[in-house]
């Protein structure tokens, strides 16, 4: 192995956070990717911005040179809200550049301090990413709380309010109340009973249905017993529901865990926002000897471009 001597300073720490602020900033969301692959960004979004969806009807008719339609298109506004967040973490760096020494190493000669100073921050960065994956559904807004899930409503947090308020109901053709448990006996059906619950306009979109990770593992052992060797079941993994003509994409997380909900909705409609370093920082400073101190702010919040049964259908577990 090259022997490379680093000798990584505060100010260079300072001077990257400075140097890539934007990037830095953008890591969290960046490490919370295993949810938001599946869900549209809305960047540089710093408290409010109004959003929903437009209908309305407009039709060919015989020709007339007199008629003119005046039905009014009607928009129904949705409120994405993101919530400035803040850390501020004490944190020794001798420990995390021992974490990421390793894997920079290969890098040799071409190694700077600035490369480590980066890589240490973008460290730090992740972390915060993974707790911001595991928010995005159940988070409930706290101003006074001291965790991520305090930071913002995640769509489940939404989602109840909504069904509380009747907005979401399945006289409005988009909610399920699911009448068992699903177990790796009935995953098939059931799945395929929410995806047939949809409305016809929201079956022929492309859609996702988001589940619990366990939810999907008693999806494809319930295949494997209900199917069997038919030509067409290839292999065990499933990606799409199962008579869906592969316009239904299952989505198994591990930030969907605990939920009670079932999500199926297109990606455009399941909306997040965050500042993109807008309004945002990232600073490192030396308070104490040997131990420096993270403090960044950042922008995050989501929802729900709109709830009508054209673009959404929640399915609701059972209680146990």
């Amino acid at each position: 192995m090259l022997d490379v001597t680093i000798n990584i300073t505060t100010e260079e720490l300072r001077k990257s956070a400075v140097q890539f602020k934007k990037q830095l900033l953008a890591m969290p969301v960046i490490g919370a990717r295993r949810t938001l692959m599946h869900m549209t960004g809305r960047p540089g979004v710093r408290g409010r911005q109004v959003v929903g969806e437009m209908s309305g009807d407009a039709q060919f008719g015989p020709y007339s040179n007199s008629r003119k339609d005046t039905d009014q298109p009607k928009i129904t506004p949705r409120t994405l809200e993101t919530f400035l967040g803040s850390v501020i973490k004490d944190f020794d760096p001798n420990e995390v550049w021992q974490t990421v020494y390793g894997s920079l190493i290969s890098q040799g000669e071409g190694l700077k301090n600035v490369d480590i100073a980066r890589a240490v921050l973008s460290l730090l960065a992740a972390k915060l990413g993974k707790n911001l994956n595991m928010s995005i559904w159940d988070a409930v807004r706290n101003a006074n709380g001291t965790t991520t899930k305090d930071l913002f409503n995640g769509f489940d947090t939404i989602t109840g309010t909504e069904i509380t308020a009747g907005n979401i109901a399945a006289a409005k053709g988009n909610y399920l109340l699911l009448s068992e448990a699903i177990t790796s006996s009935n995953a098939v059906d059931v799945l395929k009973s929410i995806y047939r619950t949809a409305s016809d306009e929201l079956q022929e979109e492309k859609v996702k249905l988001y589940i619990p990770r366990y939810v999907y593992n008693a999806y494809v052992d319930d295949y494997q017993q209900t199917v069997g060797s038919v030509p067409y079941n290839t292999k065990f993994e499933k990606t799409f529901v199962e008579g869906s003509n592969d316009l239904c994409e299952l989505v198994p997380l591990a930030s969907k865990k605990n939920s009670k909900y079932i999500h199926m909705s297109t990606q455009s409609n399941m909306l997040y926002g965050y500042g993109n370093g807008l309004g945002e920082k990232i600073e490192v400073d030396r308070f104490s000897s040997f131990v420096l101190t993270y403090a960044a702010t950042l922008y995050f919040g989501v929802e729900f471009e709109s709830i009508s049964k054209e673009r959404l259908l929640v399915a609701e577990l059972p209680t146990v």
